[in-house]
């Protein structure tokens, strides 16, 4: 079973949420308690971005020397999904000003639209859940505006929800005059 605590991983949460377009990187501050995953490393920071091995700490300390004496340090870089965000470089540089009570950070953000999406208490052991999720709303077309709302903790939930969502979207064609259902329902 995964670690609640476990940094979240790019790779399996693009896969799990379904990359739906990237957007070009842009400045920003991002609130540090949603930066919670990694694109590569995944063995040496845990999900408050604290590092898990001692060989790391020299780097740390160096990182965190240099904040101490005010030393203007680059933009991390971040990769966006919903409401949470991935280091792609400064996870020592994340780690540090959160260790130092920072609320937030300089980073360059590339935001990547998914198919699910993916909320701030979403953790590793939700990943399933959110795939089944992604399924769902590749077969059932449901409005932008609903989609953050969605939230089933039992990937099966998807399956038995699709009949009544399939029932919803009818009633609003003939209520809306939509889309014909064809084109809202993927095959």
């Amino acid at each position: 079973m995964a670690n609640r605590n476990a940094v979240m991983p790019l790779a399996r949460s693009l896969a799990a949420l379904g990359a739906d377009s990237w957007t070009n990187a842009h400045t920003d501050w991002v609130p540090l308690n949603r930066v919670v995953g990694t694109v590569a490393r995944t063995d040496d920071f845990d999900r408050q971005m604290r590092p898990m091995h001692r060989y790391l700490r020299h780097r740390w300390e160096r990182v965190a020397a240099a904040r101490s004496l005010a030393m203007t340090l680059p933009p991390v870089r971040l990769v966006q999904l919903g409401e949470l965000y991935f280091v792609d470089d400064g996870h020592h540089r994340v780690s540090v000003a959160r260790a130092h009570g920072a609320v937030d950070i300089e980073a360059r953000v590339r935001r990547v639209c998914t198919v699910a999406y993916a909320c701030q208490c979403m953790t590793v052991t939700d990943l399933e859940s959110k795939a089944a999720e992604r399924e769902f709303l590749e077969r059932v077309l449901l409005p932008d505006d609903v989609r953050p709302w969605l939230w089933l903790d039992d990937p099966a939930d998807w399956q038995r929800l699709e009949p009544a969502a399939l029932d919803w979207i009818l009633g609003d064609e003939a209520d809306a005059g939509a889309a014909p259902l064809e084109e809202r329902v993927a095959t």
